[in-house]
């Protein structure tokens, strides 16, 4: 073979510094792909299982009774639970107090669940004994309306962030009842006879109360000199006003003849024992009220409706036949 018949090898130049470049864009690309991927992801996943504290707040408070001998209230409290899973409420600690003066305390153990990224409202029950507060300070009177604070503490068990407490405060008043004293001013006559009289009973409702009672009705039975002149319910609104005496005119019916000799000794002008019992049905600024009325061994007086000298001596004529008898 020639030389002319050998092979040519010819060198071919390689650009390194370029195909360095062509890989390390992929590598750099793909590695940013992947970067991007894994930090969206961990967003998303940070966002799903993110811990927050959640809130609460007072929403309201109620009385549903109220009585001479308790006073019961509800506290609303909102709590908002910002997180993805349900979180519990380990405990409860409440306390109201007045002027510094602690009325009542304690702790509601296990109080529930508040659900995942909601709000639920819950209802914390007070009760307040009159007796008990009275016993331990004397100088919180009876009528009187008393300021008190109200402080909860909510204990919550929270994932990641372990358990917080959330302190709320509020303020009200609240009243310290007072049953109205009664007293029968005077019985006035609008019809006599020996077997059936009519009459208009003057009764004095006392209101020592620093707070109006507004009336809805009464039931009422009153015993003159032993017996029972009037059984009635009352159906009637009216005002009685805070530290006033209000005077009802209550309608009655009664046999003169069934108080014997007793009925002579009223007529003139010695007076007569009577008893008076019943309820009174009021609506106060702190809700709805029935209170006991009731007085034993009062004293009142008759006298005749009109004052002309007819009707008098009309009056004097049959009360004289009648003691006769």
């Amino acid at each position: 073979m020639s030389s002319s018949d050998s092979p040519k090898v010819t060198e071919r130049k390689v650009d390194k510094d370029h195909d360095a470049d062509n890989n390390d864009d992929e590598k750099g690309g793909f590695f940013d792909k992947v970067k991007d991927f894994i930090q969206d992801v961990g967003e998303k996943i940070e966002e799903a299982v993110s811990f927050g504290k959640p809130t609460a707040d007072v929403a309201g408070i109620h009385i549903p009774h109220v009585s001479l001998e308790k006073i019961e209230l509800i506290v609303d409290v909102l709590i908002a639970n910002p997180n993805p899973v349900p979180i519990p409420l380990v405990d409860i600690e409440y306390l109201i107090e007045s002027d510094g003066r602690k009325l009542v305390s304690g702790t509601i153990p296990d109080a529930g669940t508040i659900h995942a990224h909601g709000s639920e409202t819950v209802k914390i029950p007070f009760l307040l004994i009159y007796d008990d507060i009275r016993s331990t300070y004397k100088e919180i009177t009876p009528g009187s309306i008393i300021p008190y604070k109200i402080r909860v503490v909510l204990h919550i068990d929270i994932p990641v962030i372990g358990r917080i407490s959330i302190p709320l405060e509020k303020d009200g008043e609240i009243p310290v009842p007072y049953k109205p004293d009664v007293d029968i001013d005077r019985i006035k006559f609008e019809q006599f006879s020996f077997e059936e009289s009519t009459a208009v009973l003057h009764l004095n409702l006392d209101n020592k109360n620093d707070f109006d009672l507004g009336l809805n009705s009464m039931d009422y039975e009153v015993w003159l000199a032993d017996v029972s002149i009037a059984s009635a319910e009352l159906k009637e609104s009216t005002n009685i006003k805070k530290q006033e005496i209000t005077t009802m005119n209550l309608p009655i019916s009664f046999r003169p003849k069934d108080f014997g000799s007793a009925m002579w000794d009223m007529i003139r002008g010695k007076g007569t024992g009577y008893t008076i019992k019943g309820h009174i049905d009021v609506n106060t600024p702190f809700g709805h009220m029935k209170i006991p009325i009731s007085k034993e061994g009062g004293t009142t007086r008759l006298k005749k409706a009109d004052d002309d000298d007819d009707d008098k001596r009309e009056l004097t004529v049959e009360l004289q036949r009648f003691h006769k008898l």
